[in-house]
């Protein structure tokens, strides 16, 4: 009798222990079950019924049920049934924002703007923001040019040389159909100066423009500056325009002082030519003059033969001495220096 006793106790708590663990395991299958279970009630009272197994299959997938799940209630509700529960799973996959291409969509809708689900998740899949391309599409926005980073103002210069300097704002809106593909701000900003800058130069005066600034954003206008672009141009307004420096008159100053360089620089070699030729006339007369005086060095060794051989008498050289002491007053008188015989 002990020994049954034992038994059946025994077999009491191995059944306690069991029927804990079961329990216990219940327990973790409707935790893990109960959000399932959560999600599958709140999608079939919003009127969008999503497969229970459908469901735990996303989570088995590695995608989060609960994104796919609020955003297919959200494109329901907004009248966008033709989005499937596989649509948006393929997106996901895919690296998209679901939630963000389902507002966009939503928002798309709502402003009457033609805009397919294959557009919307390739736009998200090229790493635009497809929200705020919708947004800018019904709202559109202002870009400052020139754009942050690039300078306070456009410079132009007239064709009478007078800088113009200017800003300008471009009131642009999204173009869904070239988001894909099209350039962005910066070619905009980029197109929107150089056209600024054209047209100031096309101006025949500063005063021109400064009269009439809106000359310029017609000119510009006119140039289809979006084509190819992401952004349709809306307006572009001159904000700001002075005048700057006066280029042309810089430029002549500068030509000019050019000019008065090229002439120095000219007058400067012809007067080092003729101080060259100067000197090789100074050296040519001093080459004579050694001549000369080589010459004359002879002349007493000429009379003294002359004397010798009787062709010269006595008389006729003294009246030779007489005459060069004449010549030599003369010349000190004239206050020229000269150079005197040397007697024999």
């Amino acid at each position: 009798m002990d020994l049954l006793t034992l038994f059946a106790q025994g077999l009491s708590i191995e059944f306690y222990v069991l029927i804990i663990v079961l329990a216990i395991i219940c327990i973790v299958i409707l935790a893990i079950i109960g959000k399932f279970i959560s999600l599958w009630f709140q999608a079939f009272v919003s009127g969008t019924p999503i497969s229970f197994f459908n469901i735990i299959g996303m989570s088995l997938r590695k995608i989060p049920p609960r994104v796919i799940v609020n955003a297919r209630i959200n494109a329901y509700k907004a009248g966008l049934k033709q989005i499937e529960v596989s649509d948006l799973e393929t997106h996901y996959l895919a690296g998209g924002k679901v939630l963000e291409v389902v507002a966009a969509m939503i928002a798309s809708e709502k402003a009457n703007i033609a805009l397919t689900w294959k557009q919307a998740t390739a736009i998200d899949l090229a790493g635009r923001d497809i929200l705020d391309a919708v947004r800018t599409s019904v709202n559109p926005k202002v870009i400052d040019c020139p754009g942050h980073g690039q300078g306070d103002f456009i410079v132009g210069v007239a064709k009478d040389g007078v800088q113009l300097l200017a800003r300008a704002r471009v009131t642009v809106r999204t173009n869904i159909a070239q988001l894909v593909g099209g350039a962005t701000e910066e070619t905009i900003i980029a197109r929107v100066g150089e056209g600024i800058v054209n047209a100031i130069g096309q101006a025949e005066t500063h005063l021109d423009v400064l009269g009439n600034p809106q000359s310029i954003s017609k000119l510009v206008l006119d140039r289809g500056l979006d084509s190819q672009t992401a952004f349709e141009i809306l307006s572009i307004d001159i904000a700001y325009i002075t005048v700057g420096e006066n280029i042309g008159a810089r430029l002549r100053a500068d030509r000019a002082e050019s000019d008065k360089r090229i002439a120095q620089a000219k007058a400067e070699e012809r007067r080092a030519m003729a101080v060259a030729t100067e000197r090789e006339n100074i050296a040519q007369v001093e080459k004579m003059r050694a001549v000369l005086v080589e010459a004359e060095s002879q002349v007493p060794q000429a009379v003294a033969d002359a004397l010798r051989k009787g062709n010269l008498g006595y008389m006729d050289y003294l009246r030779l001495k007489n005459v060069a002491a004449d010549t030599k007053m003369r010349e000190a008188i004239a206050g020229e220096e000269t150079s005197e015989p040397s007697n024999p």
